[in-house]
This record gives structure tokens, C-alpha cells and sequence, in this order.
């Protein structure tokens, strides 16, 4: 794709090019993200509404980040990273790591294998409730099609595929929000920042949590994926981010109204994690019918799966780049590594995909092991701030052309980011050592 002329482009060709952001905002947005919305409406009815807007703001400003950077530099976020201080040669391959490729390397590996089995649990949820059937069963099927689209498809099929997915989650979470009737006198109290009793961390769980996963990072990869290159589609890029954070924000907000229109009046309470859903499911059946339920269930799916889908691809091409540093092929992801051409046909991106996959399913027939658990939440709660540091560091340094660096709103959000989601982590390895 050739790059455009922002001169006489116009805006409704822009509009028809938005694609990348979409999918890194969907991939973010898991179901037990809306669960976790969803008891912040029961407890607190509309008086978080403000987090979530909040959220949504600085979800725009990281993503606006790794793609300027992308664009701005013509380097992956990853090969950013490895300009991060020094490191160390690995013999026989000509690569180097540094401190942030080891900590990246490893997040990832041991990550993905607890990710893979929540994703497909979260998928198969809704169609064990709908169909019948094994959990297990489901779960793996969810696995193997995910497997299946990323590594037979490429970027273009997996956009259309997200989009759809995308489409089905908006019918059924903003027709949920209507068919409750929210209250709109309610929810313009809820716009004035104000945090009740008990909701300190509930509130930095609303900003900070819904859409912000290590896939922000592979928004980059997804807009080279594109076609997408330089700095001439910087305003394409600004308005792809947008609008998908804004549809973000819709999400969030409406399953806020849910809770707290459904929820906070009856003195409903859910479950934790993708669970609760169920507990939705039952709640609106009993309210509104079966056909509604199905719906719901149906939005569910498609929740759970965008997100499992955007984890294999995404992930699987930021480990491919990780890789490429590995074996001393940093360059030119963008077009394939190495020249074994698409990203997505490289033996590291499948690969990993693999690992995705099937390991996990063995922790589909047993508990979770305690210690993965606990390493998978400490790691996880410690990227994003990790994210947020480093594009700090990126787009205020020489490593980005001038006209492109940080301003005083991009650096505020972006600092503002790294504290909220160092808070975040910081309670998150409290609530690990509390007996």
C-alpha cells in the first residue's frame, strides 16, 4: 500500500482505511474485563462512570504512542526496546539481548501458556452454556480455530474476522445498555470524579484495566501489517487509534449501565472472572427471556474469541521480532523476517502459536497450578508500566525524528499511564503476599 498524500486525501478515504486499531481495542477487551465493569456497576452504580472515561483516554494516548513510534522511526516497538541499554551477545547467532529482551522473552513464554487456557476456557463458557458439551472440549475447538486462522490466513482475513467480531459485541453490550433503560440524569452525576467507600482500587481497575494488555504493544505490528509505513500515515494511524478506543469506551460504559441499572438496584452480586457472565446470563433470562440470553451468550463468544484470536496473531508476531533478535535478524518484520516472507509464515510466529495452543490445554483437565498463577499475575500486572516507561523513554530521545517526539499532553498521559499501572502492580504483589 502506497503511502498517502495527506494533502488531498480525504477524510472519508481515511475512514475507509481504519482496520489496526480495531483490533488491538477488541483484543483487549476480554470478558473478564467486562466483568469486572460490570461489578463496578453493581457496587457503585453510575459513580465511576468518569474512570472509564478516563481510561479510554489513556488507552488513546499508549496505543497513539507505539504506532507514532512505528511510524515515526520505521522500527518495531521491540527493536526500540533492545536500543534500551546495552546487552549481551549470544554466541553463534550474532543477536544481543538486553534487559528488556530477557524480561520480554520470558513474560511471554510463561504467559502465554497460562493465557492460552484462560482464553479457551473464556470461549468455550458461552458455548458449553448455549450448546451443551464438555468445557474442555469447547475450550480446545476454540484453540485449534484460532490455531487454524492465523495460520492459514493472513492479516487481511484476520481483520475482516475481528471486525465482524467487533460488530456482534457492539449489538449485543450497546443493545443490552438500551434495553435496561439507563437512567440519564444518573449518569451525568457519574461524569464528576468522586470515589465512594471501598472503590479506590475498583476505580484503577476501571481506567487502567479494560483494553490494556500486552497487545497494545503488537498494535505496531498490526499497522505494518497494514501497509502502513512512515510518517505520511501518521493521521490515518491517529484516527484508526481513536476511534477504536472510543469504541472501547462505549463497551465499558455500557456494561457500567448494565451493572447498575440490572444490578446495583436489585443487590445482585457476581462472580469474579469470565464466570460472572454466566451469572449475567441467568439474570437476564430470567428478566428478559430466552432470546435475549442467546444474544448475550452469542456477544459473550464473540468477546472471548476476538480476544483469543488477537493473542495468537498479535503475539505471535511480537515474538517472531523477539526471535529476530535472537538469531540476529532484527530487521525488516514489516515484510517478513529474513526474507522467509509474511511474518505470519515464519516457523517463530507459528511456533509460538503452537505454544498457544496446546501446552495450555493440559491445564484445561487440572486446577491451575498455584505457582503459574501467581507468576502469571505478577508479570502481567508488570508490563503495562513497563510499556508506558519505555515509550516515555522512546519518543523523548533521539531514536525518534524531532517533529515526532512527545509533547507536554503525550507525556502527561503517558506518565500518568505508567503511575496508574504501577499502582495497579504494586497492589496486585501486595494482594500476592497477604496470607
Amino acid at each position: 500500500m502506497s503511502e498517502p498524500e495527506n494533502e488531498t486525501q480525504t477524510a472519508r478515504a481515511r475512514w475507509s482505511l481504519i482496520g489496526p486499531g480495531i483490533v488491538v481495542a477488541a483484543t483487549g477487551v476480554g470478558a473478564g474485563d467486562l466483568v469486572a465493569t460490570l461489578i463496578a456497576g453493581s457496587r457503585f452504580g453510575y459513580a465511576l462512570l468518569w474512570a472509564a472515561l478516563a481510561g479510554t483516554v489513556i488507552k488513546i494516548a499508549l496505543a497513539e504512542g507505539v504506532g507514532r513510534w512505528t511510524l515515526a522511526s520505521g522500527r518495531t516497538i521491540f527493536d526500540g526496546w533492545s536500543s534500551l541499554g546495552g546487552g549481551w551477545p549470544i554466541p553463534g547467532t550474532g543477536g544481543r539481548l538486553n534487559w528488556a529482551g530477557v524480561y520480554f522473552g520470558l513474560y511471554v513464554v510463561l504467559w502465554g501458556f497460562v493465557y492460552g487456557a484462560a482464553a479457551m476456557t473464556a470461549t468455550a463458557l458461552p458455548l458449553a452454556a448455549l450448546f451443551g458439551g464438555d468445557l474442555k472440549v469447547w475450550g480446545m475447538l476454540g484453540g485449534l480455530m484460532g490455531l487454524g486462522l492465523v495460520w492459514f490466513g493472513g492479516y487481511g482475513l484476520f481483520e475482516k474476522v475481528m471486525t465482524g467480531l467487533v460488530g456482534l459485541m457492539f449489538i449485543t453490550v450497546v443493545g443490552l445498555a438500551i434495553i435496561v433503560a439507563p437512567s440519564l440524569p444518573a449518569m451525568a452525576t457519574g461524569l464528576w470524579p468522586s470515589l465512594p467507600d471501598g472503590s479506590v482500587f475498583y476505580t484503577l481497575g476501571l481506567i487502567g484495566g479494560v483494553g490494556g494488555t500486552v497487545t497494545m504493544a503488537a498494535y505496531g505490528y498490526w499497522v505494518n501489517a497494514k501497509g502502513w509505513r512512515g510518517p505520511g500515515w501518521m493521521r490515518v494511524m491517529r484516527l484508526d487509534n481513536r476511534v477504536a478506543y472510543v469504541v472501547t469506551g462505549v463497551f465499558v460504559i455500557a456494561m457500567l449501565i448494565v451493572g447498575a441499572e440490572l444490578l446495583y438496584s436489585a443487590g445482585i452480586a457476581l462472580r469474579s472472572g469470565e464466570r460472572g457472565l454466566l451469572d449475567l446470563d441467568e439474570v437476564l433470562r430470567d428478566r428478559f427471556g430466552r432470546p435475549i440470553s442467546i444474544l448475550f451468550l452469542l456477544g459473550f463468544w464473540a468477546t472471548s474469541f476476538s480476544s483469543l484470536i488477537g493473542v495468537w496473531q498479535g503475539v505471535s508476531l511480537m515474538f517472531a521480532d523477539f526471535f529476530g533478535h535472537v538469531a540476529g535478524r532484527s530487521r525488516g518484520l514489516a515484510r517478513g523476517i529474513a526474507g522467509q516472507g509474511p511474518a505470519e509464515k515464519t516457523r517463530p510466529f507459528r511456533a509460538y502459536a503452537l505454544w498457544l495452543t496446546f501446552p495450555p490445554m493440559l491445564l484445561l483437565f487440572m486446577d491451575r497450578p498455584f505457582g503459574l498463577i501467581i507468576a502469571y499475575g505478577v508479570l502481567g500486572s508488570l508490563f503495562m508500566p513497563f510499556l508506558a516507561g519505555t515509550l516515555i523513554w522512546l519518543l523523548n530521545s533521539d531514536r525518534t525524528p524531532r517533529e515526532w517526539r512527545s509533547g507536554w499532553v503525550s507525556n502527561l498521559l503517558l506518565g500518568a499511564a505508567a503511575l496508574l499501572f504501577a499502582v495497579l502492580a504494586g497492589n496486585e504483589l501486595v494482594g500476592l503476599l497477604r496470607p
